[in-house]
């Protein structure tokens, strides 16, 4: 963890947080919006959101995407879609093909949903190379890849493999939840998946994540980079 976002957590306790020290934190937020109702105007809003707290990236439906890229041009934020959202059950040639696309339209990072059933199936290889088929489009255009394993729907065996899975495809990131599901970040979660990917990949925290004390704990934890649409 930083040494700003250290300070940020002692600082938050006396309620005499600094411009600097909640800056290093915006620094690493996915500020999204992905519900389906989504219209342009709350883009807009979003946009204008990361250009004044300088978060990592906005995550947006593919729909958006070129609107946000459009907003956000030039300023060093990020955009990003998700790829087989929510389900991950899409054939691999699908993510690929929405891969294409996003990357078209200027996204800089996508999050994908790994192949749940697939995994569950005990089918390693298709799960790998499903990952490993969207992480080469993604690092062939300069983008980052992250890879959502749902940890509510897996066992701690699962959630072990399924981040080594993730490291040996290629992904940049593991990531615990879509948020379409009951249950989403938690701490064991995160410092499991630290532990496993160690340096070799980042961590996101997504899912639940409301409050300052949320991301400092998922943070302590072991995450790097945190989505919310709080």
């Amino acid at each position: 963890m930083s040494t700003e976002i250290s300070e940020l957590a002692e600082a938050s306790k006396f309620a005499t947080v600094t411009q600097p020290q909640w800056r290093s934190v915006a620094s690493i937020i996915d500020q999204t919006l992905l519900i389906p109702a989504a219209t342009q105007q709350q883009v807009q809003e979003l946009c204008r959101q990361a250009l004044r707290y300088e978060f990592a990236s906005v995550f947006v439906n593919p729909t958006h995407a070129a609107l946000a890229v459009s907003l956000l041009s030039g300023s060093g934020i990020n955009v990003g879609t998700p790829v087989g959202f929510p389900l991950g059950a899409s054939l691999t040639t699908t993510k690929r093909q929405e891969a294409l696309e996003a990357l078209r339209l200027g996204v800089s990072e996508m999050d994908m949903v790994m192949n749940i059933g697939a995994l569950k199936s005990g089918d390693r290889n298709l799960v790998q190379n499903d990952i490993k088929g969207v992480a080469t489009l993604a690092h062939d255009a300069g983008a980052i890849l992250k890879v959502i394993i749902e940890t509510s729907l897996l066992t701690l065996e699962e959630k072990i493999i399924a981040c080594e899975l993730s490291v040996a495809a290629g992904a940049d990131f593991v990531k615990t939840s879509t948020g379409f599901l009951e249950g989403g970040a938690t701490i064991d979660d995160v410092a499991l998946m630290r532990g496993v990917v160690g340096d070799r990949a980042g961590v996101k925290a997504s899912g639940g994540l409301h409050t300052l004390q949320d991301v400092l704990a998922m943070v302590h934890a072991g995450a790097n980079r945190i989505g919310t649409s709080s």
